[in-house]
């Protein structure tokens, strides 16, 4: 016999008479959230990259500050390139380490590029981060020029000598290196993807060891956008740091699919074996 004091719900005409959840219930997540999940995971990664992208530049472009305040008279000063390519490749590492779980730890619109044309990164998800990404420049060039005394010595620029077109070759194959870099390191999942941020940074500081002095090394436009808008000072090249950074994320990017299509795994098998390979009577080769 039915419960006179409750309420019966469903359709009455087909005697339905099952509990039904409330539509209030239905629509909040397992943890009593109401965003939708996937719509709090996109902002959850964009505040990660804005956030992450500013922590990485600030750095980058005090330690840049630093460097510049007494620029060298003549020639490329050694001390000052390596500086300056501690100063990227370090900042990179710490900071993709750390936001890598939140965002991916991309801070750069080229290899954001690459990773979506390879399919590692969906597509939705990569537009969404350039918006934070190009805001997360500005903000770190206008906390730097605020908070360190004479002008903001932190641009890219041509040095003497170098045309347009070297300029968009030179920022073109680093910045190749660098989004192969992430591909194969995080982007392809390994027992050493934990440690990928490590090769990561260090592919930056080797490409700023060539690019400083040639082009200022951005390898980003971010990194080249922000300083300019800061300044409001645009120089007439300043498209070879988003042609040459892009190009190359569409290099690496080929180059990757090229290998994954040909299965790389079994040119050199065995790569991310633990153990050594072993006898069937279990003795080590």
């Amino acid at each position: 016999m039915q419960n006179p004091l409750r309420r019966p719900t469903g359709n009455a005409s087909t005697g339905n008479t099952s509990t039904r959840t409330p539509d209030v219930e239905r629509n909040k997540n397992d943890d009593g959230g109401y965003l939708a999940k996937d719509v709090r995971g996109h902002l959850v990664a964009m505040s990660g990259e804005f956030v992450g992208t500013v922590m990485f530049l600030f750095f980058a472009f005090a330690a840049t500050q630093v460097a510049n305040t007494l620029p060298a008279p003549t020639g490329p000063n050694l001390d000052q390139l390596m500086f300056i390519s501690l100063a990227f490749g370090f900042s990179l590492a710490v900071t993709a380490w750390v936001f890598y779980r939140i965002s991916g730890g991309l801070f750069n619109p080229a290899v954001t590029l690459g990773m979506v044309i390879t399919g590692t990164l969906p597509a939705l998800r990569g537009l969404l981060l350039f918006p934070p990404q190009m805001l997360g420049g500005m903000v770190a060039a206008a906390l730097v020029s605020c908070m360190f005394p004479g002008p903001l010595a932190v641009e890219t620029g041509l040095a003497p000598g170098v045309s347009s077109a070297q300029g968009v070759f030179i920022e073109m194959f680093l910045t190749a290196e660098l989004v192969f870099t992430v591909l194969m390191l995080a982007a392809e999942k390994t027992k050493a993807t934990f440690i990928a941020p490590v090769g990561i940074g260090l592919a930056l500081f080797v490409a700023e060891l060539a690019g400083v002095f040639f082009t200022g090394g951005s390898l980003n436009p971010t990194r080249s956008f922000g300083p300019c808008v800061v300044n409001r000072n645009f120089q007439r090249y300043h498209w070879i740091y988003w042609i040459g950074p892009f190009l190359g994320a569409l290099i690496s990017g080929g180059y990757y699919k090229f290998v994954k299509y040909n299965n790389y795994e079994e040119a050199n098998p065995g790569q991310d074996d633990s153990h050594h390979p072993q006898d069937t009577d279990g003795k080590h080769h």
